[in-house]
């Protein structure tokens, strides 16, 4: 059972034996996770669409993993409950993902590291999650096809972080591999075109801001 890259990846970061993938699609990360990693015992699977959970219970059928895998019809940490250790969220942008978290603040008490691969504003979701009582415990960089994605794992607790660990993420920043630079050169590349694009007297904040951010693409970035 292939299930990519990315997912093989963000699945790779949960440890515990029970999690809450939210926007679980047709489930099967969490197949894959029960099928191959001992350690997990049972996994809670949402959507907010009722086609892909349809989906996901035949495929859960299949697999013969109904008493494992429960599945919720309901947007985001609505269908958490007490006793989740893991919450994973892939897929979404990095705002709509701090959204679901800021909605249900109240259950941060109890989950112990989020797994997130948000597809856009990675540097606010470390921001955010900094901020409310986490750090960053692991970081990767999956190539799945054509793309690359950042995976990140968050735990219960507090770290001191730069402004270019915000950016790149600081384990990748220490880890860098060819992934790290393919993915930051191409970020560099949309930079450089979109600064090139803004009128000459407007956007002025914006543009500053930009010209540091490339400064310090270029800085970190290998030729």
């Amino acid at each position: 059972m292939s299930i990519g890259n990315r997912l093989e990846k963000v699945g790779s970061f949960i440890t515990t034996p029970t999690f809450l993938d939210i926007g679980c699609d047709h489930a099967l990360m969490a197949i894959y996770l029960l099928k191959h990693n001992k350690n997990i015992k049972r996994a809670v699977c949402s959507d907010n669409k009722e086609g892909p959970l349809n989906q996901a219970k035949e495929n859960v059928k299949k697999y013969n993993l109904t008493k494992k895998i429960e599945l919720k019809l309901g947007d985001g940490l609505d269908v958490y409950e007490k006793g989740i250790d893991t919450v994973s969220i892939s897929g979404m942008g990095g705002r709509t993902i701090i959204g679901i978290i800021e909605r249900h603040k109240e259950y941060l008490k109890d989950i112990e590291y989020f797994v997130l691969s948000p597809n856009n504003y990675q540097e606010d979701v470390r921001r955010y999650l900094t901020h409310n009582g986490y750090f960053i415990d692991d970081e990767a960089l999956a190539r799945d096809g054509k793309y690359i994605y950042e995976v990140m794992r968050f735990k219960k607790g507090k770290k001191k972080y730069t402004k270019k660990d915000y950016f790149f993420g600081p384990i990748l920043l220490q880890n860098k591999d060819k992934n790290f630079n393919d993915y930051y050169k191409r970020k560099l590349t949309q930079d450089e075109i979109i600064i090139k694009l803004f009128p000459k007297y407007r956007f002025i904040l914006r543009k500053r801001k930009m010209i540091k951010e490339i400064k310090m693409l270029k800085e970190e970035i290998s030729e």
